[in-house]
């Protein structure tokens, strides 16, 4: 099992309890640096991968294969993790290792645990309220919309269709008891207050 950890924006204090006890119990715990290995030091001993900052897709392509290696060898055995600053599904470095996990180790499990993103913390850091509709992009075009409280996803994703979205997810009540999850054609008529939705192209 390789799980994608969180720690959030960078201050130790904004790591969760999940994440606290998922570092403990690990077998074994790998970070992209020295500010992720920082935040994890009060609670384990974590090994630092090579991940670099560079646009050389090849030189890239040859880290993640190399960090794929030795993080399945504890995968293999156990629970690895990954704990990354932010969100690890949010342009992580944890996507792209995961595909060159699954590639040369299919049998490893991969999943993510959420940290505080770098938006929500950005919002409260800046001292603004996110009370409208907002984009964010790494400067590309964007493929997806996640649409927040959404009481009739069947109508709203038929609409969705007509711009180009033909990938539909929904969450319904989220990590709550009842958490429901209906993807593409099975999305109810309606649906809680609390739901999400997600539209990919």
């Amino acid at each position: 099992m390789l799980i994608g950890l969180g720690l959030g924006p960078g201050d130790s204090e904004l790591l969760t309890l999940k994440a606290v006890r998922i570092l403990r119990e690990a077998d074994a715990v790998f970070v992209p640096g020295r500010l992720a290995q920082n935040l994890v030091a009060p609670y384990r001993n974590a090994k630092i991968l090579d991940f670099p900052m560079t646009d050389d897709e090849a030189y890239i392509g040859e880290c993640m294969s190399r960090n794929a290696d030795r993080i399945a060898e504890a995968a293999l055995r156990g629970t690895a993790v990954l704990a990354l600053i932010g969100d690890p599904n949010f342009f992580s470095t944890f996507t792209r290792l995961c595909d060159a996990v699954k590639e040369r180790y299919p049998q490893v499990e991969c999943r993510t645990e959420p940290g505080i993103s770098s938006i929500t913390a950005f919002a409260s850091v800046a001292g603004i309220s996110l009370n409208e509709g907002f984009q964010v992009t790494d400067r590309g075009e964007p493929q997806s919309r996640i649409l927040l409280k959404v009481r009739n996803p069947r109508d709203v994703a038929k609409k969705l269709r007509e711009e180009g979205y033909g990938m539909f997810i929904l969450v319904e009540r989220m990590y709550l008891p009842d958490m429901r999850i209906y993807k593409n054609d099975d999305l109810p008529e309606t649906c809680d207050y609390m739901s999400v939705l997600f539209a990919g192209r």
